[in-house]
């Protein structure tokens, strides 16, 4: 997936702050992957894939991923936005 834009879901925490931890990612055939660790978080541009958001840094299973947040340009209902990952 060198520059590919995949959207996935998402299993996240919110915590006590208002802050959101990705927990989970759900592959597009059900399978699940478990986020080792956030490394860092950003407000950053997918210069491969294209899009912005918020940039997680993330390990998977050994290996480094981007994970984005896009935020919907609506800001009223339950669509917030969209997960999508890319290699680091």
């Amino acid at each position: 997936m060198p520059n590919e834009k995949l959207y996935v879901e998402v299993i996240v925490r919110f915590d006590t702050g208002g802050n959101v931890i990705p927990k989970e990612i759900v592959w597009h055939d059900g399978r699940h992957f478990s986020i080792d660790r956030i490394l860092d978080v950003r407000q950053a541009a997918s210069l491969k894939a294209g899009g912005q958001g918020d940039r997680y840094t993330i390990r998977i299973g050994g290996q480094l991923r981007y994970l984005f947040f896009e935020r919907s340009a609506e800001r009223t209902g339950r669509t917030l936005g969209k997960w999508f990952i890319t290699a680091a």
